[in-house]
């Protein structure tokens, strides 16, 4: 167990979450978690199974007394978002996280911390291996790849799920208890370039767009953090002609890019004015992202010129593309007050020897308008010849007021808090709406522990926060009927 959480309570959660972060666990790499966890089923004898997708189902027996309670599911996913600072030295494949404490806030070390969904994965296997532990018929459901297209929960097999009440443990607000979300749905954008000889008066150099928080697309996109593709962009359009040699921004679909660079010749003779618009588009993001985004920076090195670049036209063709694209919240909701209801995310770009390539996210509760966005998106891209292709769609989750989990969190919230809950939806994906598509009949809720700017390096989770889980979790599967 690492010492930053050795001693804390609930142990047995805490030692779980030790384990899981010397776990490589990035989306597509589960194969040392899907071992762990069938190892830890064989080790407390109890049934389990491996789908053909590789998520993980493990069962408990009810405890005495408690045989005719319906069973109920709880459910995680194995895997997590991996980013880190700039500089820092770290293979997600290999390496273990590193945890730090700092008072009541658990973080890591220079990299994203994992506790989404690894908080909920160890919470599951605490109760899972507790003997004492009251409680009906248990399932614990363990997905693959949800933070890249959810789709260990769309591989799910009914035949293998015998709960119908459904616990969803990958929330981020204490005392929140979710019944809806949003569904999404991806953008690919592919445009040929053509490659021609740099001039031999052309200047080159590296524009950095940095210092930017990121965060989750759903869950943080109402924050209007600035977006570094977006900003960089920005500066771009300013200049007469230029032609691009390196480009990219961005890690994941779901996180709000932080640092992009673009790499760029141009005329000589607009070399100052480069520095000039570097310096008023610099004071206008300090200015709109005051609050939102207040260490954001924009920085000018010159580089070493290349052989080869971007023909201009196609190289401003792109960069207007990218600057007229949206991104951000498109519409706030009306059934569900302070709710963002559309919102596209502009996640990564690239380029290669023979393309430019974009991906963007966007979700809705409205699936109409989940694709229209999506198709918009498209659009910009489709009038400079680029290819645009949609994939990835998954279903909303649409609230159910007569849901009988959801009373019955709300009884178990009172009498274990004296609060009342808050009952709503949330504007990121989960699960839930898949997983109830899948299974006839289930019903659903989520909730989780307070945690703060997942997806980004700046995760941290509030350690006192996971103790109310472990105890709420424990009285909930206790009272349930």
């Amino acid at each position: 167990m690492q010492d930053a959480v050795r001693g804390i309570a609930p142990q047995s959660v805490w030692k779980y979450f030790s384990d899981i972060s010397s776990i490589p666990r990035e989306s597509g790499n589960e194969a040392g978690m899907q071992a762990y966890l069938t190892s830890f089923a064989k080790e407390h004898s109890l049934d389990y199974t491996v789908d053909g997708t590789g998520n993980v189902i493990i069962r408990k027996e009810a405890a005495p007394g408690f045989e005719s309670k319906p069973s109920v599911a709880l459910q995680g996913h194995m895997d997590m978002v991996c980013v880190k600072d700039e500089g820092v030295v770290h293979d997600f494949a290999t390496d273990p996280l590193t945890l730090v404490r700092d008072g009541d806030i658990l973080k890591a070390q220079g990299t994203t911390l994992g506790a989404d969904n690894g908080i909920a994965v160890a919470l599951i296997l605490s109760i899972l291996g507790d003997t004492e532990a009251l409680h009906g018929p248990l399932e614990g459901i363990f997905t693959v790849e949800e933070e890249t297209g959810l789709t260990g929960a769309f591989g799910l097999e009914e035949r293998n799920i015998k709960s119908r009440l459904l616990i969803n443990l990958d929330s981020e607000e204490e005392g929140i208890f979710y019944i809806g979300c949003a569904g999404g749905i991806e953008t690919r954008v592919t445009k040929a370039v053509n490659w021609k000889e740099t001039e031999q008066k052309a200047k080159a150099f590296l524009l950095t767009a940095g210092g930017m928080q990121g965060g989750h697309s759903g869950g943080e996109i109402h924050k209007q953090r600035a977006n570094a593709i977006k900003a960089a962009a920005r500066v771009l359009t300013h200049l007469p002609s230029f032609s691009l040699f390196s480009a990219e921004g961005g890690t994941k679909r779901n996180v709000i890019p932080s640092l992009a660079k673009f790499g760029f010749v141009i005329d000589a003779k607009d070399e100052q004015l480069l520095f000039d618009t570097l310096t008023q588009v610099q004071e206008e993001l300090k200015s709109e992202y005051e609050y939102a985004d207040p260490d954001l920076t924009l920085t000018l090195q010159e580089a070493e010129k290349p052989a080869m670049v971007v023909d201009r036209s196609e190289s401003k063709q792109f960069i207007t593309a990218l600057y007229a694209a949206p991104h951000g919240v498109d519409a706030m909701s009306m059934s569900i007050p302070g709710i963002v209801e559309t919102s596209t995310n502009l996640a990564i770009i690239s380029l290669d020897k023979e393309h430019a390539k974009v991906i963007a996210s966007h979700r809705s509760s409205i699936l109409s308008s989940r694709d229209d966005v999506a198709k918009r998106f498209g659009a910009i891209f489709s009038l400079i010849g680029a290819d645009v292709t949609f994939e990835g769609a998954y279903p909303s989750w649409k609230p159910n007021p007569h849901s009988k989990l959801t009373a019955f969190c709300a009884k178990a919230y009172e009498e274990y808090t004296g609060k009342e809950p808050v009952v709503t939806a949330i504007h990121a994906g989960l699960e839930c709406g898949i997983i109830n598509s899948r299974v006839e009949g289930m019903d659903s809720v989520s909730f989780g522990p307070t945690m703060w700017d997942v997806h980004s390096t700046k995760e941290r989770i509030s350690i006192s926060s996971v103790a109310w889980l472990d105890g709420f979790t424990r009285h909930l599967l206790e009272i349930i009927e």
